[in-house]
């Protein structure tokens, strides 16, 4: 594995959470996953009533429907950062088959899967992410996370190894999702009225990463959290639900706002990396997950970001007098690094890279 240039940092090894819920006997949280104060965070300041917006991307390229349904993209990405994308042209059975093969992966013998497990040097693999220290909390959760694009930067224990069909399945919806999110950036730059390609140039050999998620039951749901609240680093995510099972939840205005899945929609979110390129005017969000008592919840989100060798920066045609850089100018390489290097903590890591002003 030497030589390859990977942009996820390490973690701490932990146990398998699923593997731990396995147990029947467990009715009690074991203390490294009881969050302090987190029962008054579940049930205290969530709005039910709000949803997140929906985008229909058959209406973004119809000529009659087109100009209203980018105002309205414009509107999701300003105020939510977030949206359900409806109408979106990746077939129903290769999300059966995600969904189905998925599911069959988590549930896959623990000796299988260890061939698949992070090690001290990666992050990548099974297991949970930004663990820096022994004392740290944990989530309720195991995940699966590993880099897809561009494909000479994949692990050569992990994507190549995988079981088939999920390999096969996986390489076709890789390539659906880097599809769609340069789709997306497409329509981002006509809703900025930003030149053709300004961004989408930025994202063309960019960087492509998975995380499949499994939120085992809980018996005490109300002391744990499945993921910890974060904005996302990378520029666009597609996130997919693979169960019928709520648990996302985003903060708007202050409130928890929990996300009902459409059927086959793809919950997409603006990234920090976005919320810079563009220099502010979409926001990346705060988001978290609760977990279910009995059921278990899944879900896999594709991350999409810049070419490793690009900038992380504000865009120059957004840069005015009146409309100052927002953010420092930093390598790719080296944002990932300083991310990777701490724990999940709401906004914290984009918050360090802004440029104060005097208004």
């Amino acid at each position: 594995m030497e030589g390859i240039k990977n942009p996820s940092g390490t973690s701490l090894l932990v146990p398998s959470v699923q593997e731990l819920s396995k147990d029947g006997n467990i009715s009690t949280v074991p203390p490294r996953y009881i969050q302090p104060n987190h029962q008054d965070l579940i049930l205290s300041e969530v709005d039910t009533n709000l949803q997140i917006p929906v985008i229909d991307m058959y209406k973004l390229h119809s000529e009659e429907l087109g100009s209203s349904e980018l105002v309205k993209l414009h509107l999701a990405c300003k105020d939510w950062g977030f949206f359900q994308l409806v109408n979106h042209g990746v077939s129903s059975n290769l999300i059966e088959k995600i969904k189905l093969e998925i599911q069959d992966f988590f549930n896959l013998p623990m000796s299988e899967k260890k061939k698949f497990w992070q090690t001290p040097q990666h992050m990548e693999g099974f297991g949970q992410a930004f663990v820096m220290s022994e004392e740290q909390k944990l989530d309720w959760a195991d995940m699966f996370y590993m880099t897809t694009l561009p494909k000479h930067s994949r692990m050569p224990h992990l994507f190549p190894q995988l079981p088939h069909p999920l390999r096969d399945t996986l390489e076709l919806y890789s390539q659906e999702m880097k599809n769609k999110a340069m789709v997306i950036v497409g329509h981002i730059e006509k809703a900025l009225k930003i030149k053709e390609n300004e961004i989408r140039e930025l994202f063309e050999d960019g960087i492509q990463m998975m995380r499949m998620n499994y939120y085992p039951p809980c018996p005490q749901p109300e002391k744990v959290i499945g993921l910890t609240n974060h904005s996302d680093p990378q520029g666009v995510t597609l996130l997919l639900q693979l169960n019928e099972v709520e648990g996302l939840q985003i903060r708007k205005d202050g409130m928890w706002v929990p996300v009902k899945p459409l059927p086959n929609a793809f919950i997409v979110n603006i990234g920090d990396v976005l919320e810079i390129l563009t220099n502010g005017i979409y926001r990346s969000i705060e988001h978290r997950a609760i977990v279910d008592t009995k059921k278990e919840r899944l879900s896999i989100a594709t991350f999409h970001s810049l070419n490793q060798d690009g900038i992380v920066g504000p865009l120059e045609s957004l840069i005015t007098e009146e409309t100052p850089p927002r953010f420092k100018k930093v390598g790719v390489d080296e944002y990932f690094k300083n991310f990777f290097a701490r724990k999940l903590e709401g906004k914290a890591f984009i918050d360090d890279m802004r440029i104060e002003h005097d208004d």
